[in-house]
């Protein structure tokens, strides 16, 4: 090849080969840290193998989910928190397989930036490692896009991949069996999750307050790590529920909050009723609600309210299924009930 004098590079055009390739050699043992069977989690290869029959499964229907953080990120950006949205990726993802029943098995991820910095990309795919063992999935790969002029100084977007697998005859959920009396059963969130915070940057704006004053509804908490708390993940402690048949169906509260979620996993002609009164309103969604001057419907239809998975079973199981909760770490409880639509 002849030589081309003043010719340009990758890199003066903005994007550095070389970091991307020390962010890749950086992450390898957090990937390497999530193996499981069926999946070896090595990077480099064009695409990620999984062994189903090595996983245990005899006769299993796979399951897809992709999602994002959403405006979350911005917080992340402008405080330097790093280290918990890949936390928030996973879970955003895997809590929507576990609605359908399926077991959480490859998690794949998307960081998009306009100039890589290594070190933080390295620390949020470390909390996408973390999330990735707290569902029981192997990270198996990822795409790292370096995007001169796309993004501003220091910002980056995130989207989440996972794949599940649930037996033939194990999907959620389980409408024909469903019936009014059957009782919804809350898993308690750590905070607004992933969700509503377009609305939760306005309501601090308006508040006046900075992301490091202290926050007004968590002592011993700045602003912003109480906000940043990351999404629960409820893989292991509701898995094995669903898998001995105690759940008829499943929602997770994300985006439309109480109002919206669970009527999708209801048969029709059923309908939620919740006891509004069951759980006390988190104080993080109480000073939300105050500041913003939220009425109680668009709170409801925005946030969990404290709610970050909802179980639908049958009133005879709601006892043990509770105490297998609770057992497991959970802050769980009877929160409403299936009636006529």
């Amino acid at each position: 090849m002849s030589e081309r004098p003043n010719g340009l590079t990758y890199a003066q055009a903005g994007v550095d080969i070389d970091a991307g390739n020390a962010l890749v050699d950086a992450i390898k043992p957090l990937a390497k840290a999530t193996r499981r069977p069926g999946a070896d989690a090595a990077l480099g290869g064009f695409g990620a193998l999984f062994d189903l029959k090595a996983a245990g499964f005899e006769d299993p229907l796979l399951v897809s989910t992709t999602d994002g953080v959403g405006t979350k990120l911005k917080i992340a950006i402008d405080t330097g928190m790093h280290d918990t949205v890949g936390i928030d990726l996973v879970a955003m993802c895997v809590n929507d397989l576990l609605a359908q029943g399926a077991e959480p098995l490859m998690f794949l991820d998307y960081f998009a930036t306009g100039k890589l910095d290594v070190d933080s990309a390295r620390r949020v795919v470390g909390g996408i490692a973390e999330g990735c063992k707290q569902a029981g999935a192997a990270l198996v790969g990822g795409e790292t896009a370096e995007m001169p002029g796309m993004y501003g100084d220091g910002d980056y977007d995130l989207a989440g991949f996972s794949i599940g697998a649930v037996e033939r005859g194990a999907v959620l959920p389980r409408l024909d069996e469903q019936k009014a009396g059957d009782v919804l059963i809350g898993l308690g969130s750590s905070g607004p999750h992933s969700n509503g915070y377009s609305l939760v940057r306005r309501v601090v704006e308006r508040s006046g307050l900075a992301w490091d004053a202290p926050a007004p509804f968590a002592e011993g908490q700045t602003l912003a790590q109480a906000l940043m708390a990351p999404t629960r993940i409820y893989i292991k402690s509701v898995l094995p529920l669903i898998k001995a048949g105690l759940v008829k169906g499943g929602a997770h509260i994300t985006g439309g909050g109480l109002i919206e979620n669970p009527p999708r996993a209801i048969a029709e002609g059923l309908a939620p009723r919740f006891d509004w009164n069951a759980w006390p309103l988190p104080p993080v969604f109480a000073w939300l609600q105050e500041i913003g001057g939220v009425e109680d419907h668009e709170l409801r239809r925005t946030f969990n309210c404290g709610i970050g998975f909802v179980l639908i079973v049958a009133a005879d199981q709601a006892e043990p299924v509770l105490a297998a909760l609770l057992n497991a770490g959970e802050d769980a409880f009877v929160c409403g009930e299936l009636v006529k639509a």
